[in-house]
């Protein structure tokens, strides 16, 4: 019997709307909900494209042309496990890095992780001031008002604001990458041989070829940036059921991130390189050779993605300092904490910030010394890191139900020892060099 007014169409067509409106509500809930976790992952991963890598990245594109994007792949996996065990470890313990190995390596063996990484970080942190001071004067602007104007803001914006407000500062200083891509697009590269290379790896026994892939492996996973996702991570206070979305914030940034370092690779490719520039020693060398080669403007936006990189790691780095010592010591720490609630945190980030800024304006710095120095501590170290995070993340009594997985364990172990290898041979490649 038929119900009058009823139509069969009109129900169905109501219940196909509905099902669309619910489909996106739950789209736009799970948008917002990992707008709301961003920032970690990313802002870890982007501070890793600084003033060092940036000379790396050119450093590869000058002398190696587009043969190298093949190493990009494996990269992004390796810092992808990494970056992803350190952040489900802050999810899950609600402690940093330096934290847990203190409670479960000992004083000892913190006290001289602690020595060292502080030791890495001064020397990274003069770098970026020094990378600040360079895009200023390749923009036109004197190092001695940009330096002291880029630390006063960059120090009141962690000293006075909060957690959220410098997360969103980071994330939006970040978005100055981009210039690596119009500048990568207006150098003209051949895609098709960037897809080649990319799909079709040309591999070298020759010596310089594999310092170059070990570099490039050394710049893109470093020790701090383990520390400061993993306490900022603790900060932002998620919840196991925030885990996937922190994953994705992690994903994200590191695909963002190295597909930066790849356009830099490619806009030094098909400029320098394809006009016979092969020797770069600094990113500013780089910049400067851009514009007889493509012009002004080309070399304006990578001084600017220059000048937004070390702006980035000159907050991020002594951020991650001050956080990894004051978990090792057991002080408090947080952004959101006042000088007398937490001395020794914004006390260490303070000290970092007024070393870097004065370093840097000391015209005849020997910055070549001061990198060796710092990769020497960093090839030293980042074993030692990685070793730490593969075992505490696969401690059943640590991690309980979220600890690595057999077949994950396996793949990070071996990620673990392929890149500690990889970075005690750039080590040993650049005493050699030396000596």
């Amino acid at each position: 019997m038929a119900v009058k007014g009823f139509s069969p169409r009109r129900y169905l067509s109501a219940v196909s709307r509905l099902r669309a409106r619910l489909r996106r509500s739950l789209f736009e809930y799970r948008l917002f909900a990992y707008l709301a976790i961003l920032g970690p992952g990313i802002i870890a991963a982007n501070a890793g494209n600084d003033a060092g890598g940036i000379a790396t990245y050119s450093s590869i594109g000058a002398a190696y042309g587009y043969t190298l994007l093949w190493a990009f792949l494996p990269m992004v996996v390796s810092l992808i496990v990494v970056q992803e065990m350190c952040v489900r470890m802050g999810v899950v313990t609600g402690q940093g890095l330096a934290d847990l190995i203190r409670e479960r390596f000992g004083v000892r063996l913190t006290a001289l992780v602690m020595t060292a990484l502080l030791i890495a970080n001064t020397g990274v942190i003069v770098s970026q001031f020094v990378g600040v001071a360079q895009a200023s004067e390749l923009l036109g602007v004197p190092r001695y008002f940009t330096v002291p104007f880029a630390s006063i803001v960059m120090w009141w914006l962690v000293v006075k604001g909060t957690q959220e407000r410098v997360e969103q500062i980071f994330l939006l200083i970040s978005l100055v990458f981009l210039c690596y891509i119009f500048s990568a697009f207006m150098a003209g590269p051949d895609w098709g041989e960037v897809a080649s290379e990319i799909a079709s790896p040309r591999l070298s026994a020759e010596p310089g070829y594999l310092f170059m892939v070990i570099a490039l492996i050394g710049t893109t996973i470093t020790p701090f940036m383990q520390f400061f996702v993993q306490s900022s991570t603790v900060e932002k206070g998620l919840d196991e059921d925030e885990l996937s979305l922190a994953r994705a914030d992690v994903i994200v940034g590191t695909c963002f991130a190295l597909l930066i370092a790849a356009f830099i690779v490619i806009s030094t490719a098909a400029t320098l390189h394809a006009s016979g520039i092969t020797t770069i020693d600094s990113a500013a060398t780089a910049a400067e050779a851009l514009a007889p080669v493509v012009g002004e403007y080309a070399k304006y936006l990578f001084a600017i993605g220059l000048f937004g990189a070390s702006l980035l790691a000159m907050g991020v780095l002594p951020l991650a300092t001050a956080y990894s010592i004051s978990e090792a010591l057991g002080f408090e720490k947080g952004l959101s904490r006042t000088f007398r609630e937490a001395p020794i945190f914004l006390g260490m980030f303070t000290g970092l910030i007024l070393v870097g800024a004065f370093i840097s304006m000391i015209p005849s710095i020997p910055q070549i010394q001061l990198l060796l120095v710092t990769q020497a501590v960093n090839g030293l170290l980042l074993p030692v890191i990685l070793v730490t995070i593969v075992t505490l993340s696969s401690s059943r009594e640590i991690m309980g139900e979220y600890r690595n997985g057999t077949l994950f364990k396996g793949f990070a172990w071996l990620i673990t020892v392929v890149v500690s290898a990889l970075s005690l041979l750039l080590l040993a490649q650049t005493f050699a060099d030396i000596f």
